[in-house]
């Protein structure tokens, strides 16, 4: 159980999706809030395909956030209708539950609903246009929010999440460089690799601003500055934890073949912040840096620099 801490005189939050990686951070973000009462709802105690308990769970919060979702993209692909269920028909639940009690949501989504086709970062009114079953449903989920809260409803676009808790793609690399020498990273994919406690901050801060009457409802881009490749991504992570970024080595898409498609650039703007007085997330790299000086990360990248001359050796 995740629990409450809802006191009198606070501004109740629920958050779904509480015992996921992002779900965490949110939580911890604000139990160091002042003035934020927290409820947190994990996957075990909040199904929100169940359109009677997301009723109950919302009533009596004053903003709920969406960390609740189908994350298995390629398993999308084989389990259409359960990933939509959750990240399309869960969506508009929760969203018809705020639409009735006057809450504000606050939905996270991502950058496969976009093309990914762009030369330029996408604006937050960019066309749509998904790639994959996973995409596809994320979009459901974006509409209902739009159509059903034109005045309540945000929906914060991410990417290229990482964090302290769950699995991510900077963890396995670091954990990859255990036992190999080298890694094959793609190199011909881009995006920006985003810090889930970074993101956190931000969407509480954006509620925040949404209860004051300050953010205009709609599409926002939560990512970290600047953008850069997987490869680009793996070799700053080494760089950062003082293993040699020289043991990443660039391969295309074509190497790992995989059941959904993956946009090629997913690259987004961030107009949307200033416009809600809220301020940007910093840079890719600084939010990387700062993350790599955790204790999850910083037990890995020692174990590894111990066992480089051997595996370089050998």
């Amino acid at each position: 159980m995740t629990g409450a801490t809802a006191t009198a005189g606070c501004t109740s939050w629920l958050v779904t999706g509480a015992g996921g990686m992002l779900g965490r951070d949110v939580r911890a973000a604000l139990l160091a809030t002042p003035g934020a009462g927290v409820t947190g709802r994990t996957r075990g105690e909040l199904d929100v395909t169940d359109r009677r308990a997301v009723r109950a769970a919302v009533a009596g919060h004053r903003v709920v956030v969406n960390c609740a979702a189908w994350t298995d993209v390629d398993g999308a692909e084989a389990h259409e209708a359960a990933a939509t269920a959750v990240n399309g028909t869960g969506v508009r639940h929760l969203a018809h539950a705020c639409a009735e009690t006057g809450a504000v949501l606050l939905h996270v989504s991502t950058d496969y609903v976009l093309p990914g086709d762009a030369r330029r970062p996408y604006a937050e009114d960019a066309p749509t246009g998904p790639l994959n079953a996973y995409g596809r449903g994320k979009l459901l989920g974006e509409r209902a929010v739009a159509e059903l809260l034109p005045r309540t409803g945000y929906t914060v676009r991410t990417a290229w999440l990482y964090g302290t808790h769950g699995r991510s793609f900077v963890a396995t690399m670091l954990e990859l460089a255990l036992d190999r020498a080298t890694v094959d990273v793609v190199a011909d994919q881009y995006g920006q690799p985003t810090r889930s406690a970074e993101l956190a901050r931000q969407v509480v801060a954006l509620g925040r601003a949404a209860l004051t009457g300050r953010a205009p409802a709609g599409v926002y881009h939560g990512t970290a500055a600047g953008c850069t490749s997987w490869y680009g991504l793996a070799r700053e992570a080494y760089r950062l934890s003082g293993l040699d970024p020289e043991r990443i080595r660039p391969v295309d898409s074509t190497a790992f073949p995989r059941p959904a498609a993956r946009p090629t650039y997913g690259v987004l703007g961030h107009a949307g912040w200033t416009r809600a007085g809220v301020a940007r997330q910093p840079g890719w790299r600084d939010q990387l840096a700062a993350a790599l000086v955790t204790p999850r990360f910083a037990a890995v990248a020692a174990e590894a620099r111990a066992a480089a001359p051997t595996l370089v050796a050998g």
